[in-house]
């Protein structure tokens, strides 16, 4: 199972960036329009506000989704009895931000949101017609005017060796949005599990860009393009001392979007929520 790297310049890669979603869930682009000194600028800038004082004061409510969840916080993945060796920053556009790093997790975020429409205008021009006529609008019109669209921006500390035996940094989950855009991290570490049970290592070079399809991109077409199943790995020898920093953008479906079987993007979204946190979604 290899996950295909993709020229975003070469007159193909609409193409091969399809086939690869399709085969394998995810496909890396090289020579993108994300600019690589914005992504370096908003991995330092974070990693600083992990390490301060700070991110205290951005504690939501048991019911709010955006602002700061610390270790203690972190999901336990579905099928998993530890939780993930992380604390992250929810930012959305409107929610809190911390002033001295919100600039660049703006500009990532709109970089990221207008290379995910475009993805998704070659995804759909490439789908079998048999899948795309069951689409209750255009892939790329399903996000327009969503409040979902989440950029994550996730610490995973360096290990210090007393963590529980079967904790890892991010264990084996899909994700729940329709695609994700995850600039490369500071450090490896994903992997992509394929049909035979083995794992794989997603290419990591600075300046590429992972893009994965969700569980909704999945749903909307009948398992088309699969949901697959991904980690992040704990590090040895010198790297566990070492943090990372990981910056996904999670493209959502306006609330109303229906995806398929009269279940809208809000519904599903909600009922994922449910089972992987126990905090009932609110509109």
């Amino acid at each position: 199972m290899d996950v295909a790297v993709v020229d975003y310049t070469s007159p193909d890669a609409p193409k091969q960036f399809t086939k690869s979603l399709r085969e394998t869930g995810f496909a890396v682009l090289i020579n993108h329009p994300i600019p690589y000194d914005i992504v370096l600028r908003l991995q330092n800038e974070w990693h600083d506000f992990f390490r301060s004082e700070r991110k205290w004061n951005y504690l939501p409510s048991e019911t709010e989704q955006d602002g700061y969840r610390p270790l203690e916080e972190a999901e336990t993945a579905v099928g998993a009895e530890v939780k993930d060796i992380k604390e992250y920053f929810h930012w959305y556009p409107w929610g809190r931000q911390p002033e001295l790093e919100s600039a660049s997790a703006a500009a990532v975020y709109q970089a990221g949101w207008s290379l995910a429409t475009e993805l998704l205008t070659w995804v759909e021009a490439n789908t079998p017609e048999e899948i795309s006529k069951n689409f209750s609008m255009p892939l790329s019109q399903m996000i327009e005017g969503t409040r979902r669209t989440l950029l994550r921006i996730l610490h995973y500390p360096p290990l210090r060796g007393d963590e529980p035996a079967d904790a890892v940094r991010a264990a084996a989950h899909e994700d729940i949005n329709m695609i994700t855009v995850l600039p490369a991290s500071n450090e490896p570490g994903l992997q992509v599990l394929d049909l035979n049970g083995k794992w794989h290592d997603v290419p990591c070079d600075p300046g590429s860009v992972a893009i994965n399809a969700g569980d909704m991109l999945d749903y909307v077409t009948n398992g088309y393009y699969p949901s697959t199943t991904h980690r992040v790995n704990n590090p040895v020898g010198e790297a566990a001392k070492r943090a990372r920093i990981s910056t996904p953008l999670f493209l959502h479906p306006a609330d109303d979007v229906l995806i398929a079987e009269n279940k809208t993007a809000f519904e599903f979204l909600r009922d994922r929520i449910k089972q992987i946190s126990g905090v009932e979604l609110q509109k």
